[in-house]
């Protein structure tokens, strides 16, 4: 049975795509070479519709049953080879366009010739139409699940958001940068970490970039960087992951009220383009974000705290916000907005207190989307002295961050920062309810394949 199924593939040989299924508007009458896979076979006897799917979408391509002469006739030996074709098969065909009303877009592609390249052995437990699947049964074959419709709108407006982040950032003066993956203690303190052996040595997959995206500003000023993160967090909620892209952004001589207007504006900025460029995608979702306007609002932690107390919610100054203080908090706050000065002890080491005198209270915020964060950042700390007693304080060794401290010898500057997470991003702006389908490949406690 293997050997007769390859028997019936074809070689690419000198066959190469003339165009995408999205360029045959207009091109009544003319040949084409179209390639992709079969999305979807209707059978009707003596009509056979086979729904070729590229990167760009679909186009329906029209075998007839041997009717030569006629228009729109295909020959017997290739109507006879389409039949054999399965769903997700990769084919290659050549054929003439023609307009046709009541074809999905209008158009439809009368075939000559045609390439089966890759037969499909197996049949998925899914439709590339289907919505509504088992996370696992999808997860194993993730690849063939990423040829779903909804997913694949998913990730071209992901793949549209961080085009308008770079853009936004790169028109104010930001330079990219990259920074280790492999180090040798912890970013921001905290047990949440990967150990992996580096040569002689423990070390670890980095939290986040922030101590080295700190040290750039003494040479760049303005730095992002768009990379993994990885945090070992035990956790199976819908928006936890152990691997994630995090947008990190670092600009020296500003505070953390600055680094705010840049992250609200540049989240505007960008789900205003993804409205602009992805109408099609959207409307596969059934969903279209509103570009939100700015300033976001911002709440001191503090006024949080009274608002939960005078809805008889129980806690307390100093306690963070867990998820039924968030889920209350959001049935009151809508949208995007910050939560705002944030106790010093509950913040990393590298966090400047108020300026107000206060040690209390720290320059520093979390954005939040309803019950989601999505984004946290903060004013750093900018001299030696205050920051080795930082660590001190929260329980670590100055000496476990010489390499870090040996730069503010050399006139660190003043600076802020932040860093988004684009999977939570992408969930408040597609509508996504886990976070697993905002990756291409997720990571989390108990997944560690494909």
């Amino acid at each position: 049975m293997l050997f007769a199924s390859m028997s019936l593939e074809d070689d690419l040989g000198d066959w190469r795509r003339s165009h995408y299924s999205s360029e045959l508007h207009g091109m009544d009458g003319r040949e084409v070479t179209l390639m992709g896979y079969v999305a979807s076979i209707r059978d009707h006897g003596n009509i056979l519709f086979v729904m070729l799917a590229d990167k760009d979408g679909e186009v329906q391509i029209v075998f007839k049953r041997n009717a030569e002469g006629s228009d729109g006739a295909t020959t017997q030996a290739l109507f006879s080879k389409a039949r054999m074709l399965k769903e997700h098969s990769s084919i290659a065909v050549k054929g003439i366009v023609r307009s046709m009303k009541n074809a999905p877009k209008g158009v439809e592609v009368v075939p000559k010739e045609m390439k089966i390249l890759s037969l499909a052995r197996s049949v998925p437990p899914f439709s590339v139409y289907s919505k509504n699947i088992p996370l696992d049964v999808r997860l194993d074959i993730r690849a063939v699940d990423l040829r779903r419709h909804y997913l694949r709108a998913v990730f071209r407006i992901r793949h549209n958001l961080l085009k308008a982040i770079r853009s936004f950032l790169d028109e104010r003066g930001f330079i990219e940068v990259s920074t280790p993956k492999m180090i040798s203690t912890a970013s921001e303190g905290g047990a949440a970490l990967f150990p992996i052996f580096y040569f002689d040595r423990e070390a670890f997959l980095a939290q986040s970039p922030q101590l080295y995206k700190e040290q750039l500003t003494l040479a760049f000023e303005k730095v992002y960087e768009i990379a993994p993160i990885f945090r070992a967090e035990p956790s199976r909620t819908n928006r936890h992951l152990a691997e994630a892209i995090s947008i990190d952004v670092e600009h020296a001589f500003v505070n953390y009220e600055d680094v705010m207007g840049i992250l609200e504006e540049m989240i505007s900025h960008a789900i205003g383009y993804v409205v602009d460029k992805c109408k099609d995608e959207f409307s596969i979702l059934g969903t279209t974000p509103i570009k939100p306007s700015t300033p976001f609002p911002r709440y001191r932690y503090s006024q949080l705290i009274d608002i939960l107390k005078g809805e008889g919610i129980r806690i307390e100054w100093g306690d963070d916000f867990a998820a039924e203080h968030l889920k209350a908090l959001s049935s009151m706050l809508k949208g995007y907005y910050f939560i705002v000065d944030w106790p010093a002890r509950m913040r990393p080491f590298y966090t400047k207190t108020k300026d107000d005198g206060s040690t209390a209270l720290s320059e520093s915020f979390d954005l939040m989307h309803g019950d989601l964060e999505i984004s946290s950042g903060s004013t750093r700390i900018n001299r030696k002295d205050e920051l080795m007693e930082r660590l001190k304080m929260q329980g670590l060794k100055p000496e476990s961050f010489a390499h870090h401290l040996i730069v503010f010898d050399y006139g660190m500057p003043p600076h802020a920062g932040f860093g988004l997470g684009l999977e939570r991003l992408l969930m408040t702006v597609t509508g996504l309810e886990n976070i697993r389908d905002a990756t291409f490949y997720p990571r989390d406690i108990d997944r560690l394949v494909p």
